[in-house]
C-alpha cells in the first residue's frame, strides 16, 4: 500500500496538486466509508503537511464553510463522487465540474487517490486494523 500512496504522491507533484490535498481527499473517502485507521494515519499525516486542524475538523461539511478554494473543491466534490457513486446523470455533472477545475491530468491523480484510499478503507476495515 505505501508504494502505491508513493506513486500517487509522485504523480501528484507532476501535474502540481499538493500532498495536503491528496491528504484530504484521503481524510474525506475514509470519513465516508468509516475506516478509523485510515482517519488516524492520514490526519496525522495531513497535520505532518500543516494543514489546518480548523479544516480538517470541518472537512465531513467542507461544502458548508469558505474554506477550501476551487480546485480543492473540485477535488473533494470527486472524490465524494466516486466514493458514493449517485446516479450516471449527476455523476456527469460532477466529473464535469471537477475536469474543469483540476484539468485532465489533475483529475486523473484525484481520481486515482480516491479510488486507492476506497480500496485501502476496505482492506484495512475487513482486516480490522486497530487504532493504537
Amino acid at each position: 500500500m505505501a508504494g502505491v500512496s508513493k506513486l500517487i504522491h509522485a504523480a501528484a507533484a507532476e501535474v502540481g496538486i499538493s500532498e495536503r490535498l491528496i491528504e484530504l481527499v484521503n481524510l474525506r473517502v475514509s470519513q465516508i466509508n468509516g475506516c478509523a485507521y485510515c482517519l488516524d494515519v492520514h490526519h496525522a499525516k495531513a497535520v505532518r503537511l500543516g494543514e489546518d486542524p480548523r479544516r480538517i475538523a470541518v472537512l465531513q461539511e467542507w461544502q458548508e464553510t469558505e474554506l477550501f478554494d476551487d480546485v480543492e473543491s473540485a477535488a473533494l466534490e470527486l472524490a465524494e463522487c466516486i466514493t458514493l457513486i449517485p446516479e450516471p446523470a449527476d455523476r456527469v455533472v460532477v466529473e464535469d465540474c471537477a475536469r474543469a477545475g483540476l484539468g485532465d491530468a489533475g483529475y486523473a491523480v484525484i481520481a486515482w487517490a480516491a479510488i486507492s484510499m476506497n480500496a485501502f478503507n476496505r482492506i484495512s476495515i475487513t482486516s480490522h486494523h486497530p487504532v493504537r
